[in-house]
């Protein structure tokens, strides 16, 4: 049984991210900051389907906290799945942006994968198989107007990705980027109605987590073995 680590599993795209893996067969630690409690419901429903889970809590942001909850989870083996979904929002149009509103997002998208991915990577790399899972956005490719820290962040994983797949490509390890577009959740629900849907997305409806943790669950498989360095798109044809 391979283990995997799925940051910001406590929100709803983390939920169904965890929930696929732990139904292919993996042990999911299902990550939370703030929202441990969720988390732990997550790994309940898990394990009453018959999966394999456990809550963990860190804030990515904190580079010696995060390395120090890696290492305990290391004492039992490497971690060969990692997916980086970790992220926030704090929208402003640039001209009126606050410098904390750029700094958090960078900090918990971009310094978050560093502070997650590094200490795993040498264990990883001793097990000569390891699939690396960033989830990006839409707005990381085509923009969006009140999301230049957001579309920056997003957009660095990919560039992240790329390079860390050629450093590990020969280790049996593949590192990708998935994109998605509107997807289905409270918050976007929130921001994007049916009228909004039906403009901007050709498929007319916003996609569902469980399409999206499909996709991640490809990527982490046997099956995915030759597919590294890419950027995904999940979008219903908005690009």
């Amino acid at each position: 049984m391979k283990r995997a680590l799925v940051t910001g599993g406590s929100g709803t795209l983390g939920a169904a991210i965890a929930t696929k893996l732990a139904a292919d067969g993996h042990h999911v630690y299902v990550h939370a900051n703030r929202g441990l409690a969720r988390a732990e419901e997550i790994v309940a429903r898990i394990g009453s389907g018959g999966g394999s889970a456990s809550a963990v809590s860190f804030d990515v942001t904190a580079a010696a906290a995060t390395e120090a909850a890696l290492t305990a989870l290391l004492a039992n083996g490497a971690i060969q799945i990692v997916v980086n979904n970790a992220g926030i929002h704090d929208d402003a149009v640039m001209p009126g942006m606050r410098r904390e509103q750029w700094t958090n997002v960078i900090d918990v998208s971009l310094n978050g994968f560093f502070n997650v991915t590094q200490p795993l990577l040498l264990p990883m790399i001793a097990t000569r198989w390891g699939r690396i899972v960033n989830i990006s956005s839409v707005a990381a490719i085509v923009g969006n107007r009140g999301q230049t820290n957001y579309a920056a962040a997003k957009a660095g994983l990919h560039g992240a990705a790329r390079s860390l797949s050629l450093e590990l490509a020969s280790r049996g390890i593949t590192v990708n980027t998935v994109a998605p577009g509107i997807i289905a959740s409270p918050m976007s629900d929130r921001i994007f109605g049916k009228e909004a849907i039906d403009r901007l997305v050709p498929m007319k409806r916003a996609g569902t987590p469980e399409e999206v943790a499909a996709l991640v669950g490809f990527l982490a498989s046997d099956d995915a073995g030759y597919i590294s360095g890419q950027l995904i798109s999940i979008n219903g044809g908005m690009i």
